[in-house]
């Protein structure tokens, strides 16, 4: 009998505990994971890892990202009970663990997964690195700067701006949903990681977002890859905007320390960044050290 099981059985047969006992039994039951539905059937499932986000189409079912393998098993079985279609296509924005780990849940599922050039490259090295080669579901299908599809009334595009929070971060378009994907290219006041292994640049990264907010309009719901404790994993142009000025403003913050003679150790004894009061939280010294790197790195 699985942990979720065994707590039901227990609130219903353990009468001889105190109503709230009960109550907190009955807490523990409840599924870790959310799916919130946001417009003409995209949704988003919320549990362990970066956002995922889906399509429940006419015909088929469309996946981007997939947390961890555990995850993805519940995203599965959820959908499966929102819709009999198919999966037609699973989507990685990059190819990190916490939105490509889960991949491997759709082994057989799914006729193809798709993702940039640079991201299947950098999942393919990765796992060598680790040793994971095994656990993985690369993409079969790559694309450089556009890949666009009609998936029954949806078309989905798939656009690359450059490197940012990657050398291959997508951003995953349902045109007429009007709902953009953006992965990790978002962190909504949570500090982010900026992987320099893989080819972050955050530079590049706010002009990547600038061309988001020019591309897209103002009633585009945006879906972020994590976000800050007590705000959302979906956001408006205003959120990505206020997230292109906090990466502006760590580069400034940097810069000028830089200038003043302080070390890589000095500066990331910092505990807020000037103009950007409301990312709080562990994590600064992700930026801070990468905007170092960067800004010091002939």
């Amino acid at each position: 009998m699985n942990r979720r099981k065994f707590l039901r059985s227990s609130v219903f047969t353990m009468g001889a505990l105190t109503l709230a006992q009960q109550k907190i039994l009955a807490a523990l039951a409840i599924d870790p994971w959310k799916i919130t539905m946001l417009r003409k059937g995209v949704g988003i499932f919320s549990e362990k890892g970066g956002t995922i986000g889906f399509l429940i189409g006419k015909d088929d079912l469309v996946v981007v990202d997939t947390q961890f393998p555990d995850q993805s098993k519940h995203l599965i079985t959820e959908l499966k009970k929102m819709s009999t279609n198919p999966f037609k296509l699973l989507i990685n924005t990059h190819h990190h663990g916490d939105h490509t780990s889960g991949n491997i849940a759709f082994k057989d599922l799914v006729p193809h997964v798709l993702a940039h050039t640079n991201s299947k490259a950098n999942q393919e090295r990765v796992a060598k690195e680790k040793k994971t080669e095994a656990d993985q579901l690369y993409p079969d299908q790559t694309f450089g700067d556009t890949w666009c599809e009609k998936v029954g009334k949806e078309e989905i595009c798939l656009h690359y701006f450059g490197a940012a929070h990657t050398n291959g971060d997508s951003l995953v378009q349902f045109r007429k949903a009007n709902v953009v994907h953006m992965g990790d290219l978002v962190f909504n006041r949570r500090h982010p990681f900026v992987d320099r292994s893989a080819g972050a640049n955050i530079k590049n990264w706010i002009t990547v977002l600038d061309k988001a907010v020019e591309k897209f309009n103002k009633k585009t719901i945006y879906i972020f890859g994590h976000a800050g404790t007590g705000f959302e994993v979906t956001g408006s142009k205003d959120d990505v905007i206020a997230f292109r000025n906090y990466l502006a403003a760590v580069l400034v913050f940097v810069a000028a320390e830089i200038k003043a003679g302080k070390t890589k150790a000095d500066i990331l004894k910092a505990t807020e960044i000037p103009g950007a009061a409301e990312w709080k939280g562990d994590g600064i010294e992700r930026p801070l050290g990468a905007a170092y790197d960067e800004l010091t790195t002939p």
